[in-house]
């Protein structure tokens, strides 16, 4: 199967979950692991940071607030920023240990640099696009760099991937991405993806999914169509949970959802080469036309046009060979419907 590679964004949604379940956040982190690997999904990824160094105290909120009620980026954010080194490192090794890479989005230089011996790859948000003195830090860490383009021109993406190139980064993949939480399925724009590919032909182009899950997940089947190689979207053991992505994120059920379809897109896509397929060769002899009479025929007779009937099956002389066939003779006695042979004339 050659489905796209699939990232599991663990955000900080398991600190909604350690509070509901009652158990540490970190332990409802490996919880939200086990699932994903479960699942089949490619990536583990969460976010690093300190509300301190991410925002101003007075950011106001950007999200739907009847879903998450927190006024301010810095409440938000100051929520979900207990995690340093040693709790990512336990959370990279954790989730090698079941055969998933792992990344985390580093929001600050500290975050970035502690994280570069950890992630396989590193993952720059939409929100850092313009802050090119960071990409450029990062790009020069030698490593992948996948980065969100949302909200944003072309031109800002343009300068964003330059960044990278003359920072060293020769692995770059960018996603088309809607800077709006839940997205509206006609916001979802998925044919920015072949805008991506044509205008950056030596990147990669992904998607990063904001659009609540249903019960087909064909946002995610349509974006790989298109030719999005790497889909990330949120992921939660609850999407009940109150909380500022559970309501847009897909749960194990949307991931298996989505995974069947990449399989059932392969398997209908199937190869490019025009040819006879195995299954179409008997439905072909059989559905074909030959060359018959419609009259009997005599030795010696001479073969008109008007003595012919293209018929099924084809097992005979193909009307191709219709002009070769009038003028010769009838080497032997022919009945009505005779499906001729070239052993015939």
């Amino acid at each position: 199967m050659n489905k796209p590679y699939l990232i599991a964004e663990m955000g900080v949604n398991f600190y909604d979950t350690a509070k509901a379940m009652g158990i540490t956040p970190l332990q409802a982190a490996k919880l939200y692991i086990d699932a994903a690997a479960e699942v089949g999904i490619d990536c583990a990824k969460f976010q690093s940071y300190k509300a301190g160094t991410i925002v101003s105290k007075n950011s106001p909120a950007y999200w739907d607030t009847t879903k998450e009620p927190t006024k301010t980026q810095y409440e938000l954010f100051l929520k979900h920023d207990s995690f340093g080194e040693a709790e990512y490192k336990e959370l990279c090794d954790y989730t090698h240990s079941k055969g998933m890479d792992f990344t985390s989005t580093p929001f600050d230089y500290a975050s970035a640099d502690y994280l570069e011996n950890m992630v396989d790859f590193y993952k720059i948000s939409s929100s850092d696009l313009s802050n090119l003195p960071f990409i450029r830090h990062i790009g020069k860490k030698g490593k992948p760099v996948y980065m969100s383009v949302g909200a944003a021109y072309l031109s800002e993406v343009d300068e964003a991937i330059r960044a990278l190139k003359e920072s060293g980064c020769k692995d770059i993949v960018i996603f088309h991405c809607v800077l709006s939480y839940p997205t509206n399925p006609s916001n979802a724009n998925l044919k920015v993806i072949e805008t991506l590919k044509r205008d950056f032909p030596d990147v990669r182009v992904g998607f990063s999914d904001h659009v609540a899950p249903d019960d087909t997940m064909m946002t995610l089947a349509t974006a790989y169509m298109l030719g999005a190689e790497v889909i990330e979207k949120h992921f939660t053991l609850d999407k009940t949970l109150s909380g500022n992505d559970h309501y847009h994120s897909g749960d194990a059920e949307d991931f298996k959802k989505a995974i069947n379809n990449f399989k059932w897109i392969d398997a209908v896509l199937g190869s490019p080469e025009k040819t006879v397929l195995d299954c179409e060769k008997i439905p072909r002899r059989e559905a074909r036309r030959s060359l018959v009479l419609v009259k009997d025929m005599k030795a010696g007779d001479t073969i008109k046009i008007e003595d012919l009937m293209p018929k099924r099956p084809g097992t005979g002389i193909s009307p191709v060979y219709t002009e070769i066939v009038v003028g010769r003779t009838v080497l032997k006695d022919l009945e009505e419907d005779t499906i001729l042979t070239w052993d015939m004339i």
